[in-house]
Formats: C-alpha cells, sequence, structure tokens
C-alpha cells in the first residue's frame, strides 16, 4: 500500500486544531474551577450546572485533542482506532450531559418549592460575561479548521462551544437579575433554561455516535 503524506496545508490545519483544542482545555479547566467554586459558595444551581457542563467539555476537548495530534503526528494510524475511542467517548459525554439535565431539574423543581435562596454571585457573573467573548473566538476557529480538514468530529465540538456560549448567556441574564433585582426565583428558572441547550447537546452527541447524524458528535 503506498502511503500518501499530509499536504502542507492539511499539516498546517490540523496544527491549528490542535492549538485550538489546547486553548480550550485551558479556558474549560478555568470555568469549571470557578462555576463550581463560586456556584457551591453561593448555592446557584445554574452556576454549578455550568461548571459541571464545563468538566464535561473538557473530556470532549480531551478527546478531540488525541484524535487531531494522532492524525497530525501518525498520519498513517488506522482510522478505526481512533474512531473506537471517539465513539466511547461520546457515549460517556452524551449519557453525562443527560444526567446533568435531569440533576438540575429535580435541583431547580426543589429550590422553587422551597423557595430557597442563593446569594449574589459576582463572580458567577463575571465568568458568563467572560465566556461570551472567549467561547465565540473559539468556535469560529474550529468551524475553520473543520472545514478545511473535513473533520466532523471537530465541528461536532465547536457546536458544542456554541451551546456553551447560550448558556453562559442564560447564566447572565439568572445571575444579573439576582444580583440587580434581588428576584430569589431567577436562579433556579435560569438553570431550567439551561436544561434545554443540556438535552439538546447530549442528544445529538449519542445520536451521532450511533452515526445517524452529525452535530456534536464524533467522527
Amino acid at each position: 500500500m503506498q502511503l500518501i503524506p499530509l499536504r502542507p496545508s492539511n499539516v498546517r490545519h490540523l496544527h491549528d486544531g490542535v492549538t485550538v483544542e489546547w486553548l480550550t482545555l485551558a479556558w474549560m479547566v478555568i470555568e469549571a474551577a470557578v462555576g463550581l467554586g463560586a456556584g457551591i459558595m453561593a448555592g446557584s444551581i445554574a452556576l454549578v450546572a455550568f461548571g459541571i457542563d464545563s468538566v464535561i467539555e473538557l473530556v470532549s476537548a480531551g478527546v478531540l485533542l488525541w484524535r487531531l495530534t494522532l492524525e497530525r503526528d501518525h498520519p498513517n494510524i488506522h482510522p478505526a482506532r481512533v474512531e473506537q475511542a471517539e465513539r466511547i467517548a461520546s457515549r460517556v459525554v452524551g449519557w453525562s450531559l443527560l444526567a446533568l439535565a435531569a440533576y438540575v431539574v429535580v435541583h431547580s423543581g426543589y429550590n422553587l418549592w422551597t423557595r430557597a435562596i442563593p446569594d449574589t454571585s459576582f463572580v458567577g457573573v463575571a465568568l458568563a460575561a467572560a465566556a461570551l467573548v472567549v467561547m465565540p473566538l473559539l468556535v469560529r476557529t474550529k468551524l475553520r479548521v473543520a472545514t478545511a480538514i473535513g473533520s466532523a468530529a471537530l465541528k461536532g465540538d465547536a457546536m458544542c462551544g456554541m451551546t456553551c456560549a447560550y448558556m453562559a448567556a442564560m447564566l447572565l441574564v439568572g445571575l444579573g437579575l439576582r444580583a440587580a433585582v434581588g428576584w430569589w426565583w431567577a436562579d433556579p428558572v435560569a438553570a431550567l433554561g439551561l436544561v434545554y441547550f443540556i438535552v439538546r447537546e447530549g442528544r445529538e452527541v449519542l445520536t451521532a455516535e450511533c452515526g445517524c447524524g452529525c452535530a456534536c458528535g464524533r467522527a
């Protein structure tokens, strides 16, 4: 079998893909640590859910980093090895997201029933605002690289990043209302608003994993 080396343009795009996934990992570590820490301290379900979602996206970004690095450094590796690992990771990420959605629904319902009042979290507001700036920049780069190298996996990862940006916007609204006007119910309601995005992302991961579609799946 004749081995066909990667074109220089593909090597460059793969290098860009690896770089943007490293940046994603770094940001998700910050997002997860700050989101979980501030959310637990303030008793904010929406902020904790955002932090947990960041942990899940850390796993996703890690798999994509491994895949892109393999393709860049070992262009002749058997594709089945990468596809198998991505399918397993997709199942883990997909079911984790659905479990997160169930947690948010139960906990938000309980807080609405008991009228639990979270503390104001200005750190959470700052985190959501920062995510609205950072995530679109990462998504734009991932989509460019995904188109150049024909990677459905990287395109799906970019769409998951856009979902994170939507979640940050919803989180910012809820935390902002809580801080500005003191609406005790804004946090659990905002958390319930995140459920739509979490479930959609989880279902798309699982659907793509079984070969029925492509959105946040791995290819």
